[in-house]
Protein backbone atom coordinates (compact mmCIF):
# COMPACT_ATOMS: atom_id res chain seq x y z
CA UNK A 1 0.00 0.00 0.00
CA UNK A 2 1.43 3.55 -0.68
CA UNK A 3 2.69 5.65 1.89
CA UNK A 4 3.31 9.14 2.37
CA UNK A 5 5.58 9.77 -0.81
CA UNK A 6 3.33 12.16 -2.77
CA UNK A 7 4.60 14.21 -5.43
CA UNK A 8 8.46 14.07 -5.40
CA UNK A 9 9.12 10.67 -3.24
CA UNK A 10 7.60 7.51 -5.43
CA UNK A 11 10.08 4.50 -6.06
CA UNK A 12 11.00 5.56 -9.63
CA UNK A 13 11.93 9.26 -8.57
CA UNK A 14 14.73 7.51 -6.63
CA UNK A 15 16.02 5.44 -8.91
CA UNK A 16 16.66 7.85 -11.05
CA UNK A 17 18.14 10.36 -8.63
CA UNK A 18 15.31 11.16 -6.55
CA UNK A 19 17.42 11.25 -3.16
CA UNK A 20 19.23 14.27 -4.07
CA UNK A 21 16.54 16.81 -4.24
CA UNK A 22 17.07 20.06 -5.04
CA UNK A 23 20.81 20.48 -4.08
CA UNK A 24 23.80 18.35 -4.73
CA UNK A 25 24.40 16.56 -1.82
CA UNK A 26 27.99 14.91 -1.31
CA UNK A 27 28.56 12.64 1.38
CA UNK A 28 28.67 14.42 4.88
CA UNK A 29 27.33 17.70 3.43
CA UNK A 30 24.26 20.14 2.43
CA UNK A 31 25.22 22.76 0.22
CA UNK A 32 28.52 24.13 1.19
CA UNK A 33 28.48 23.77 4.62
CA UNK A 34 29.72 20.27 6.32
CA UNK A 35 27.36 18.98 8.40
CA UNK A 36 28.43 18.18 12.35
CA UNK A 37 28.50 13.88 12.82
CA UNK A 38 25.47 12.89 14.29
CA UNK A 39 26.81 10.85 17.88
CA UNK A 40 24.81 8.59 18.81
CA UNK A 41 23.13 8.92 21.92
CA UNK A 42 20.77 6.22 23.95
CA UNK A 43 17.15 6.71 23.86
CA UNK A 44 14.38 6.18 26.41
CA UNK A 45 13.04 2.93 25.54
CA UNK A 46 9.97 3.20 22.86
CA UNK A 47 8.88 3.76 19.49
CA UNK A 48 9.87 6.48 17.79
CA UNK A 49 7.75 7.75 15.11
CA UNK A 50 10.26 9.54 12.59
CA UNK A 51 9.71 11.82 9.75
CA UNK A 52 11.94 11.25 6.72
CA UNK A 53 12.42 14.09 3.43
CA UNK A 54 10.02 13.62 0.68
CA UNK A 55 12.80 13.89 -2.02
CA UNK A 56 15.32 17.19 -0.89
CA UNK A 57 17.64 15.75 2.15
CA UNK A 58 18.05 18.82 3.61
CA UNK A 59 14.80 18.63 5.15
CA UNK A 60 15.80 15.87 7.42
CA UNK A 61 15.16 17.65 10.73
CA UNK A 62 18.49 17.78 13.60
CA UNK A 63 15.62 15.56 15.77
CA UNK A 64 14.96 13.15 13.26
CA UNK A 65 19.10 12.33 12.74
CA UNK A 66 19.52 11.85 16.73
CA UNK A 67 17.00 9.62 17.10
CA UNK A 68 17.57 7.66 13.96
CA UNK A 69 21.70 7.71 15.90
CA UNK A 70 20.06 6.70 18.81
CA UNK A 71 17.78 3.98 18.30
CA UNK A 72 18.95 0.46 18.83
CA UNK A 73 16.99 -0.23 15.48
CA UNK A 74 15.19 1.45 12.41
CA UNK A 75 12.47 -0.12 11.25
CA UNK A 76 11.88 0.81 7.48
CA UNK A 77 10.12 -0.57 4.18
CA UNK A 78 13.24 -0.73 2.41
CA UNK A 79 16.59 -0.87 2.97
CA UNK A 80 18.38 -0.14 -0.09
CA UNK A 81 16.03 3.67 0.29
CA UNK A 82 16.46 3.98 3.92
CA UNK A 83 20.43 2.70 3.86
CA UNK A 84 21.12 5.60 1.76
CA UNK A 85 19.67 8.12 4.28
CA UNK A 86 21.58 6.80 6.73
CA UNK A 87 25.02 6.44 4.78
CA UNK A 88 24.62 10.21 4.11
CA UNK A 89 24.44 11.21 7.35
CA UNK A 90 27.02 8.28 9.02
CA UNK A 91 24.54 6.64 10.87
CA UNK A 92 25.01 2.90 11.30
CA UNK A 93 21.76 1.74 12.92
CA UNK A 94 20.59 -1.42 12.32
CA UNK A 95 18.01 -1.88 9.67
CA UNK A 96 14.95 -4.33 9.80
CA UNK A 97 12.55 -5.06 7.79
CA UNK A 98 8.52 -3.61 8.54
CA UNK A 99 6.50 -3.03 5.60
CA UNK A 100 3.18 -4.41 3.87
CA UNK A 101 4.16 -7.79 3.21
CA UNK A 102 5.53 -8.83 6.70
CA UNK A 103 4.15 -6.56 8.63
CA UNK A 104 1.47 -9.35 10.28
CA UNK A 105 4.50 -11.77 10.76
CA UNK A 106 6.59 -9.09 12.27
CA UNK A 107 5.11 -6.93 13.82
CA UNK A 108 5.10 -9.56 17.21
CA UNK A 109 8.54 -9.72 17.35
CA UNK A 110 8.79 -5.88 17.30
CA UNK A 111 6.73 -5.85 20.07
CA UNK A 112 8.50 -8.22 22.11
CA UNK A 113 11.81 -6.32 21.53
CA UNK A 114 9.96 -2.76 22.85
CA UNK A 115 8.93 -4.13 25.81
CA UNK A 116 12.36 -5.14 26.34
CA UNK A 117 13.26 -1.61 26.50
CA UNK A 118 14.59 -1.00 23.04
CA UNK A 119 14.09 1.97 21.39
CA UNK A 120 13.39 1.36 17.72
CA UNK A 121 12.78 4.36 15.15
CA UNK A 122 9.74 3.52 12.62
CA UNK A 123 10.44 5.29 8.75
CA UNK A 124 8.39 4.81 5.71
CA UNK A 125 10.55 5.52 2.53
CA UNK A 126 9.88 8.87 2.65
CA UNK A 127 7.70 11.63 4.78
CA UNK A 128 5.41 10.92 7.88
CA UNK A 129 4.95 7.35 8.25
CA UNK A 130 1.91 5.76 9.20
CA UNK A 131 -0.39 7.53 6.06
CA UNK A 132 -1.51 4.56 4.26
CA UNK A 133 1.10 2.47 6.02
CA UNK A 134 0.95 -0.61 8.24
CA UNK A 135 2.48 1.85 10.80
CA UNK A 136 -0.61 2.65 12.45
CA UNK A 137 -1.47 -0.70 13.55
CA UNK A 138 2.48 -1.16 14.94
CA UNK A 139 1.50 1.84 16.69
CA UNK A 140 -2.19 1.04 18.02
CA UNK A 141 -0.76 -1.79 19.59
CA UNK A 142 2.28 -0.55 21.26
CA UNK A 143 0.17 1.51 23.18
CA UNK A 144 -2.64 -1.13 23.62
CA UNK A 145 0.22 -2.85 25.43
CA UNK A 146 1.77 0.53 27.51
CA UNK A 147 4.71 1.09 25.54
CA UNK A 148 5.75 5.24 25.09
CA UNK A 149 4.99 6.21 21.42
CA UNK A 150 6.74 9.04 20.45
CA UNK A 151 6.36 11.30 16.67
CA UNK A 152 9.33 13.55 15.18
CA UNK A 153 7.51 15.30 13.20
CA UNK A 154 8.47 16.39 9.63
CA UNK A 155 7.80 16.55 5.87
CA UNK A 156 4.99 15.57 4.32
CA UNK A 157 3.83 15.44 0.41
CA UNK A 158 0.18 16.16 2.09
CA UNK A 159 0.72 18.87 3.97
CA UNK A 160 3.26 20.74 1.73
CA UNK A 161 0.64 20.60 -1.40
CA UNK A 162 -1.95 22.35 0.59
CA UNK A 163 0.18 25.10 1.76
CA UNK A 164 0.69 25.54 -1.81
CA UNK A 165 -2.20 25.08 -3.75
CA UNK A 166 -4.15 28.35 -3.00
CA UNK A 167 -7.14 26.59 -1.34
CA UNK A 168 -8.72 26.98 1.91
CA UNK A 169 -6.33 25.32 4.63
CA UNK A 170 -8.58 26.13 8.00
CA UNK A 171 -10.45 22.38 7.55
CA UNK A 172 -8.99 19.57 5.24
CA UNK A 173 -9.45 16.07 4.85
CA UNK A 174 -6.84 13.50 3.31
CA UNK A 175 -8.17 10.56 1.13
CA UNK A 176 -4.90 8.75 0.20
CA UNK A 177 -4.91 7.14 -3.15
CA UNK A 178 -8.37 6.47 -4.17
CA UNK A 179 -9.32 2.92 -6.01
CA UNK A 180 -7.93 2.51 -9.20
CA UNK A 181 -10.79 1.44 -11.33
CA UNK A 182 -12.90 4.32 -12.64
CA UNK A 183 -16.26 3.15 -10.89
CA UNK A 184 -14.81 2.25 -7.66
CA UNK A 185 -12.95 5.61 -8.06
CA UNK A 186 -16.31 7.98 -8.05
CA UNK A 187 -18.18 6.14 -5.70
CA UNK A 188 -15.67 6.72 -3.02
CA UNK A 189 -15.42 10.55 -4.44
CA UNK A 190 -19.75 10.28 -3.57
CA UNK A 191 -18.47 10.28 -0.07
CA UNK A 192 -16.46 12.87 0.40
CA UNK A 193 -19.11 14.60 -2.32
CA UNK A 194 -20.54 17.27 0.32
CA UNK A 195 -17.81 17.72 2.76
CA UNK A 196 -17.04 21.35 3.43
CA UNK A 197 -13.06 21.11 3.31
CA UNK A 198 -10.75 20.76 1.00
CA UNK A 199 -9.63 17.57 -0.23
CA UNK A 200 -6.33 16.12 -0.28
CA UNK A 201 -5.47 12.91 -2.60
CA UNK A 202 -2.62 11.28 -4.08
CA UNK A 203 -2.22 9.95 -7.59
CA UNK A 204 0.05 8.31 -9.61
CA UNK A 205 0.98 9.95 -13.22
CA UNK A 206 -0.77 7.58 -15.33
CA UNK A 207 -3.90 8.11 -13.67
CA UNK A 208 -3.90 11.58 -13.25
CA UNK A 209 -5.87 12.82 -16.08
CA UNK A 210 -8.37 9.85 -15.27
CA UNK A 211 -8.71 10.80 -11.83
CA UNK A 212 -9.20 14.48 -12.38
CA UNK A 213 -12.28 13.74 -14.49
CA UNK A 214 -13.67 11.69 -12.54
CA UNK A 215 -13.68 14.44 -9.63
CA UNK A 216 -14.88 16.76 -11.79
CA UNK A 217 -18.15 14.47 -12.42
CA UNK A 218 -18.67 13.61 -9.12
CA UNK A 219 -17.68 16.79 -7.30
CA UNK A 220 -18.18 19.43 -9.94
CA UNK A 221 -15.57 21.81 -11.26
CA UNK A 222 -14.05 22.97 -8.50
CA UNK A 223 -10.84 24.87 -7.90
CA UNK A 224 -7.81 22.42 -7.71
CA UNK A 225 -4.36 22.12 -7.77
CA UNK A 226 -1.80 19.30 -8.74
CA UNK A 227 1.37 19.49 -7.28
CA UNK A 228 4.37 16.64 -8.36
CA UNK A 229 8.15 16.57 -7.74
CA UNK A 230 7.29 18.73 -4.18
CA UNK A 231 10.87 20.05 -2.44
CA UNK A 232 13.01 18.98 -5.80
CA UNK A 233 14.30 20.76 -8.29
CA UNK A 234 11.79 20.00 -10.76
CA UNK A 235 8.81 21.09 -8.27
CA UNK A 236 5.67 21.92 -10.23
CA UNK A 237 2.27 23.42 -9.14
CA UNK A 238 -0.30 23.93 -11.24
CA UNK A 239 -3.72 25.67 -10.43
CA UNK A 240 -6.83 25.93 -11.97
CA UNK A 241 -10.20 23.55 -12.08
CA UNK A 242 -10.85 19.86 -12.12
CA UNK A 243 -11.99 20.49 -15.74
CA UNK A 244 -9.30 22.36 -16.79
CA UNK A 245 -6.77 20.48 -15.10
CA UNK A 246 -7.95 17.37 -16.60
CA UNK A 247 -7.87 18.36 -19.84
CA UNK A 248 -4.46 20.10 -19.46
CA UNK A 249 -2.86 16.38 -18.59
CA UNK A 250 -4.85 14.58 -20.72
CA UNK A 251 -3.42 16.72 -23.89
CA UNK A 252 0.03 16.80 -21.69
CA UNK A 253 0.26 13.63 -21.16
CA UNK A 254 1.05 11.86 -17.91
CA UNK A 255 3.91 14.02 -15.50
CA UNK A 256 6.90 12.59 -14.00
CA UNK A 257 6.76 11.09 -10.33
CA UNK A 258 3.86 10.65 -8.17
CA UNK A 259 1.47 13.62 -7.54
CA UNK A 260 -0.87 15.59 -4.65
CA UNK A 261 -4.41 16.68 -5.84
CA UNK A 262 -6.13 19.34 -3.82
CA UNK A 263 -9.69 20.41 -4.49
CA UNK A 264 -11.71 22.96 -2.86
CA UNK A 265 -14.58 22.59 -0.97
CA UNK A 266 -17.81 22.47 -2.51
CA UNK A 267 -20.16 26.29 -2.88
CA UNK A 268 -22.29 27.13 -0.21
CA UNK A 269 -25.93 26.30 -1.08
CA UNK A 270 -28.91 28.84 -1.47
CA UNK A 271 -30.20 28.85 2.52
CA UNK A 272 -33.58 29.14 1.52
CA UNK A 273 -34.63 26.65 -0.49
CA UNK A 274 -31.53 24.19 -1.83
CA UNK A 275 -31.56 25.55 -5.59
CA UNK A 276 -33.56 23.95 -8.67
CA UNK A 277 -31.20 20.74 -8.79
CA UNK A 278 -32.99 19.91 -5.22
CA UNK A 279 -36.69 20.65 -6.19
CA UNK A 280 -36.16 18.12 -9.60
CA UNK A 281 -34.05 15.68 -7.12
CA UNK A 282 -37.24 16.03 -4.44
CA UNK A 283 -40.58 15.87 -7.30
CA UNK A 284 -38.66 12.63 -8.77
CA UNK A 285 -38.31 11.41 -5.52
CA UNK A 286 -42.12 12.28 -4.33
CA UNK A 287 -43.66 10.73 -7.57
CA UNK A 288 -42.87 7.54 -5.96
CA UNK A 289 -42.23 7.63 -2.67
CA UNK A 290 -44.35 8.96 0.69
CA UNK A 291 -42.88 12.14 1.98
CA UNK A 292 -40.31 11.07 4.53
CA UNK A 293 -39.02 8.40 2.27
CA UNK A 294 -38.03 11.27 -0.30
CA UNK A 295 -36.55 13.68 2.28
CA UNK A 296 -34.47 11.10 3.60
CA UNK A 297 -33.57 9.68 0.03
CA UNK A 298 -33.19 12.95 -1.03
CA UNK A 299 -30.90 14.21 1.84
CA UNK A 300 -28.82 10.85 1.67
CA UNK A 301 -27.81 11.59 -2.27
CA UNK A 302 -27.16 15.30 -1.84
CA UNK A 303 -25.64 15.75 1.55
CA UNK A 304 -28.32 18.96 2.40
CA UNK A 305 -29.67 18.75 6.30
CA UNK A 306 -32.51 16.84 6.57
CA UNK A 307 -34.39 19.72 7.92
CA UNK A 308 -33.53 21.72 4.84
CA UNK A 309 -35.04 19.22 2.53
CA UNK A 310 -37.89 18.56 4.45
CA UNK A 311 -38.94 23.01 4.45
CA UNK A 312 -38.50 22.29 0.46
CA UNK A 313 -40.41 19.41 -0.02
CA UNK A 314 -43.32 20.95 2.09
CA UNK A 315 -42.87 24.17 -0.29
CA UNK A 316 -43.50 21.65 -3.45
CA UNK A 317 -46.27 19.86 -2.07
CA UNK A 318 -47.86 23.09 -1.39
CA UNK A 319 -47.58 23.96 -5.08
CA UNK A 320 -48.65 21.14 -5.96
CA UNK A 321 -51.93 21.61 -4.52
Amino acid sequence: MPRDKGAGAGRRAKKSGGLSGAVSLAAGTIGPEPIEAVQPSKLAPGLYVVSTPIGNLGDITLRALKTLAGSDAVLCEDTRITGKLLARFGISARQILYHDHNAERARPEILRRLKAGEALALVSDAGTPLLSDPGYKLVREAIEEGISVTAIPGASAALAALVLSGLPPDAFLFGGFLPVKSAARKRALQEWKSVRVTLLFYETAPRLAASLADMEAVLGDRPASVSRELTKFYEEVKRGTLAGLAAFYREAGAPRGEVVVAIGPPEESAPDDGGPDLDRALQTALAGASLRQAVADVAAATGLPRRLVYARALHLKGERR
